[in-house]
């Protein structure tokens, strides 16, 4: 059954504030893919910020392939339905954020805000990188029949996938 756009815009929003990591999935420049997680932070203009070890695999693949892709997930002890958690995923653009500059400052200031004193410890450790993942579209589903396609320059309109519309590549864009 198809949610109201409406209510289903709220519960996107309301959705996104419950996460304090994300599933991060990167490919290799070999296209061998990798799925991990790592905690992050957003910016204003809704960009996640991750802060990893160069020494993770998912470090390397995102340094020679500046693309992933950004799960966040509704818990498994949750939801009614294992086969149709709330989840909204995102494509992303990756950029590295260059090491001691002002704005890896800012971003390493929001981690330790967020996350304590974890981060005083990782800011001395040299291997530590921010990727800054900027989101190019997503989708944000809500269970069977629930499926929006996330557009406008904020990511801030749902708009309902059905039958009908999904033909002409939007079955290429991510669920």
């Amino acid at each position: 059954m198809m949610t109201r756009p409406d209510s289903a815009q709220v519960a996107y929003f309301k959705f996104i504030e419950g996460f304090d990591s994300l599933v991060l999935a990167t490919v290799s420049a070999d296209g061998v893919p990798h799925a991990s997680y790592a905690p992050f932070v957003r910016d204003e203009a809704k960009n996640f910020y991750i802060y990893v070890s160069g020494l993770a695999l998912h470090a390397r693949n995102l340094l020679a392939v500046p693309r992933a892709s950004v799960l966040l997930i509704e818990d498994e002890s949750q939801c009614d339905r294992i086969f149709a958690r709330t989840r909204l995923n995102f494509e992303c653009a990756v950029t590295g954020v260059e090491r001691e500059s002002p704005p890896w400052h800012e971003i390493v200031d929001r981690f330790a805000h967020r996350f304590g004193e974890t981060i005083d410890l990782m800011r001395g450790l040299a291997d530590f990188q921010v990727f800054r993942l900027t989101p190019q579209h997503g989708r944000f589903v809500m269970g069977f029949g629930s499926i929006y396609r996330i557009e406008g320059s904020d990511l801030d309109r749902l708009v309902p996938i059905t039958p009908q519309n999904l033909a002409g590549g939007e079955n290429a864009k991510s669920e």
